[in-house]
This record gives structure tokens, C-alpha cells and sequence, in this order.
């Protein structure tokens, strides 16, 4: 086809503006690509009586943005059959850790909007029909820190998880849970004030702020921002030299402050997660903070207050800001960080997380509760593979257990572990240390320390339909199962062999805003499985 010249402003049809995307990109935009764009608010649509234009002004403004050039960057390194509707771009961090959402960190789980487009009822050009309804029963498998939980229960289904990890469930759990919300400000307010007295006894306080004001001299005076990035951007600074020089140069103003308020550096040798990454100081507090906790009477309170513990001490890891996602080596003293570019340090007190963290979480269930739906959610701690799923419920909540008895279940929607990956315990430690909670990494699918060679994915292919034969017993006869994989062994078609199932839909996916270093295009898989039958 000949293509016309516009003039700016001229409006084109979905053919047209193909075919001039087309040419524009230098690579095939289908009409289907132009009309996504369109479907999710990247650009207007135009017309009246059937007829549909669209801007060609638009069009240029959008594969300028940002996001339009990451859509063309992505399909260029990974594939034009790309869904990038579901890539979700059009969210802030915000809406993607929506309330209960971010209650706890954990690696792996998928945003809330990943899961909300296949269990809620719109339809669009990828998505032909609806898969779930109010009222049905929906379930995850691996469950993890149970986004699935949440978004049934926003959407008027009951939902069932099962995990491995006691503290996995015990995040899902905590999520979907009703507090009063009164009661855990009180508590959580006089454990603050408890723990505030208990450091009056120490100076442990004081040292940081002192620590902090010597910092922000030495920082301002040789780190000045943003003309220290400025140079280090353009290579008029050594950053290894010049940083290294620095941070010995700061040391002694650090050594002689812990010197004068008696601050403890060094840190235990021990066997536990808690011995290696922590220092006494905060240590000492977390012991007295849980001391205080584990006298409360009513569980949900309890549970919740250990949860916000238990990311506070998280945070309050001795490693540099850099090594925080993957831990290399325990750290002590004040350091040069290459993530903000300045002279840094450890942690010597929980305070200040503590309070921030109890505060962030009395509103986050505070705005759950203002959409929750009266259905109902658990996550059972066990093996998918064998657990006996009615038995199980029946000893937590024998009305859920008979609601599945009675109507069975609708489908999962589920992100099974991957092969040699995570390793779903180790990443908590410090919470098993902390709660006593006993670890089963033996039991994990695709566990890290199995590796990724074949023994390891032949026994990842076993375990996951293993799982999936053990759950179509209480399935209804018209089920749909969705997984999100990254499948790049090819490994779920023979898993849904041997599930008796068939692969009848696949949604390809680009993953953005990934948390690790490797800023690479990636992309996963969400595989529809259904019966054979």
C-alpha cells in the first residue's frame, strides 16, 4: 500500500496509523498494536457513527515517551508477540503496592493488576471471555505472600492459598486478616513508647544522631550534590580513589565516636541469621520489642505486631544500601555508598523503622478495610502435592471447607517457584530465627540449592503436576488453571501432560521494574491450562 503524506494533526484510521507506525519504527505494528494503544489510554480515540480515527500527533508523542520507547525497545530484544497490556505501565509504584500489598517485602510475587485481569469480568481484544465470577472459589497453590488472597477478597471471591513456608503463610494470613484497628494502634503505641525508655538506658541514640551530624558535614563538604554526580558522570572523578580516600579519611571521626558513647562493633560469630547480620544494639531491641509482643493477648494483634517486627528488622540488616537485595558481607563501620554517593552507615537502632513501619501498616489496613468484601480467604501451610485440602480447611474454617465441598473450585491462578531461582526460606531467615518458626526448605519445588541442571528440572516437571493432579479433584468440571512462568526450559507443556491437562492459551508478558541489577528486557509466560477431556 502506498502510504499517503500527513500533515501534523491529521487523524488517521487503525489502518493507517499501522501502516504509518509501520514505517515510522521500521519494524510491523499491527492494527491489534494500534488498537491496544487506543483500549488503554495511551491515545484517543476519535469518530463517531463506527467509524474510529486516531491522532497521528498522538502516535508520535507516545513512541517518544518513555514507556513507548521501553515497548519498542522490549519487542525488539524479546518478540513481537509481546502483550504489552499486560506490562501494566500505566501504574505508579503506588498503585502496584496498593494496601496490603506492601506489607512485608518478598521476592518473586507478581502486582495485584496481573492477577485482577484474569479474575475480574471486562473482556478486551487479548482477554475474549470471562474466566471467574463473584462467588467462586479460587485457589494458589504457591500461594507465597498471597496477592491472589487479596484480590479474590476485592473482588468478591473466596480464595484458598497453600504454601510450604509457615512464614509465608503467615504473611498471606496477615494480609487478608480483620484487626481492629484501635487496638493495635494502642499497643503498637506503647510498645514505641516502651522501646524509647529502654533506649534512654543506652546511648545508643545518641551516637546516631552524632554520627549523623559529623555525616552530613563530611558528605556536604566532599560529596556535594549534584556536583559530585555531575563530575562522577562524566569521568572527571575517579569514584574508586576518590571514594576510598574519603571513607579512611572519615574513619577516625567514626571510631572516636563509638569510642565515646561506648557503641559495640563487633558482631557475633554465630551459627543464626540473627548472629551474622546484626549488631548487639539491635539485637537487644528486637528481643525486647518481641518480649513485649508476645504478651498480647489477642492473636490477630500479636500476629500483626510481629509482621511489622519482622520488616522492621529486615531493614535493619549491617550491609551496605547496594548489597540490601543480596546480601555479601556483614558491615560495621561507616562506608562509601555507591548507591547514593556519599559516606554511609549501618544501622544502630530499629527505632525509627519501627515506628515507620507501624505507621505505614495501621494505613494500609486501614484502606483495605474500606473495600474488602464479605468473602472469605486462608492460606494453608502444607504440600501442595499431598495435602488434603478439605481435611486441612475443615481444621481452620469448616464453613470454607463445606462452600467447597458444596460448589468445588473455579480454577487457580497461581506463579509456581522457578527452577533453581529462590530460595523462598532463606530470604526470611532472620523472621525464622526471630518467631521460632521451623523451615522446610527440603520440601521446596525448583529450591535454589537443587540448581538448574536436568535431575532438577526433571524434578521440578514432577513436583508442579503433581501439585496439579492433587487439586483437580476439587475443581468444577469447566476449570481454568493459570500459571505465570518464565519458561525458558519449556517445561510446562509436559507438565500439563502429565497433569492431564492441555496449554490452550498463552499470554506473554514484559516484566518491568525488576528490583534486581540485571535490568535486562525480561518477559514471562501466563500459561491457560484447561482439562484434555
Amino acid at each position: 500500500m502506498q502510504l499517503k503524506l500527513f500533515e501534523p494533526g491529521d487523524f488517521l484510521t487503525i489502518r493507517e496509523a499501522s501502516d504509518w507506525a509501520s514505517q515510522h519504527l521500521g519494524k510491523n505494528v499491527t492494527n491489534s498494536n494500534i488498537t491496544y494503544l487506543i483500549n488503554y489510554g495511551r491515545i484517543h480515540k476519535y469518530g463517531e457513527n463506527g467509524d474510529t480515527f486516531v491522532s497521528k500527533n498522538e502516535l508520535i508523542n507516545y513512541y517518544k515517551s518513555f514507556n513507548g520507547k521501553r515497548e519498542v525497545h522490549y519487542k525488539s530484544k524479546i518478540g513481537d508477540d509481546l502483550n504489552w497490556a499486560l506490562s501494566f505501565d500505566q501504574y505508579k509504584e503506588a498503585e502496584t503496592t496498593k494496601h496490603v500489598h506492601r506489607l512485608h517485602p518478598y521476592k518473586g510475587k507478581f502486582i495485584p493488576q496481573l492477577v485482577e485481569y484474569f479474575l475480574d469480568d471486562h473482556t478486551d481484544d487479548f482477554k475474549k471471555e470471562v474466566y471467574f465470577n463473584k462467588g467462586d472459589i479460587v485457589l494458589d497453590p504457591f500461594c507465597g505472600s498471597g496477592t491472589t488472597l487479596v484480590q479474590a477478597n476485592e473482588l468478591g471471591m473466596h480464595a484458598i492459598g497453600i504454601d510450604i513456608s509457615y512464614f509465608n503463610s503467615f504473611i498471606s494470613n496477615c494480609k487478608i486478616d480483620e484487626y481492629n484497628i484501635e487496638e493495635i494502634a494502642e499497643h503498637s503505641n506503647k510498645i514505641t513508647i516502651a522501646l524509647k525508655r529502654f533506649l534512654q538506658q543506652h546511648s545508643t541514640l545518641e551516637f546516631e544522631n552524632a554520627l549523623l551530624k559529623e555525616l552530613n558535614i563530611f558528605n556536604n563538604k566532599y560529596f556535594p550534590n549534584p556536583d559530585y554526580r555531575y563530575k562522577l558522570n562524566r569521568g572527571q572523578i575517579d569514584e574508586e580513589k576518590y571514594a576510598g580516600e574519603k571513607e579512611k579519611q572519615f574513619l577516625p571521626i567514626f571510631n572516636e565516636l563509638v569510642k565515646k558513647y561506648d557503641i559495640v562493633l563487633e558482631i557475633e560469630k554465630g551459627d543464626t541469621f540473627l548472629d551474622k547480620w546484626y549488631s548487639k544494639h539491635v539485637k537487644d531491641e528486637l528481643e525486647f520489642v518481641y518480649s513485649k509482643i508476645k504478651t498480647l493477648r489477642n492473636t490477630n494483634t500479636k500476629d500483626i505486631l510481629k509482621l511489622i517486627l519482622s520488616r522492621t528488622i529486615r531493614s535493619c540488616r549491617a550491609t551496605t544500601h547496594a548489597d540490601l537485595a543480596t546480601l555479601v558481607e556483614p558491615i560495621s563501620t561507616t562506608y562509601y555508598c555507591h548507591k547514593h554517593g556519599k559516606i554511609c552507615k549501618p544501622l544502630f537502632s530499629i527505632l525509627r523503622w519501627w515506628e515507620t513501619y507501624t505507621k505505614d501498616t495501621i494505613e494500609r489496613l486501614s484502606e483495605f478495610n474500606q473495600i474488602r468484601t464479605e468473602t472469605k480467604q486462608i492460606c494453608l501451610t502444607g504440600d501442595s502435592r499431598e495435602i488434603d485440602l478439605l481435611e486441612e480447611l475443615k481444621k481452620v474454617d469448616k464453613k470454607l471447607s463445606s462452600l467447597v465441598k458444596k460448589q468445588n473450585i473455579k480454577g487457580i491462578f497461581s506463579s509456581p517457584p522457578y527452577v533453581g531461582l529462590i530460595d523462598y526460606h532463606e530470604q526470611h531467615a532472620y523472621a525464622y530465627d526471630l518467631f521460632g518458626f521451623k523451615r522446610r526448605d527440603d520440601l521446596e519445588i525448583g529450591s535454589l540449592y537443587k540448581g538448574k541442571g536436568k535431575d532438577a528440572r526433571d524434578s521440578y516437571v514432577e513436583g508442579i503436576s503433581q501439585v496439579l493432579l492433587n487439586m483437580k479433584k476439587y475443581f468444577v468440571e469447566d476449570y481454568h488453571v493459570f500459571l505465570v512462568a518464565n519458561d525458558k526450559n519449556n517445561l510446562y507443556p509436559t507438565i500439563a501432560e502429565k497433569a492431564g491437562m492441555k496449554i490452550v492459551q498463552q499470554f506473554k508478558r514484559p516484566v518491568l521494574n525488576r528490583t534486581e541489577k540485571d535490568k535486562g528486557a525480561y518477559s514471562e509466560i501466563i500459561f491457560h491450562l484447561r482439562d484434555t477431556i
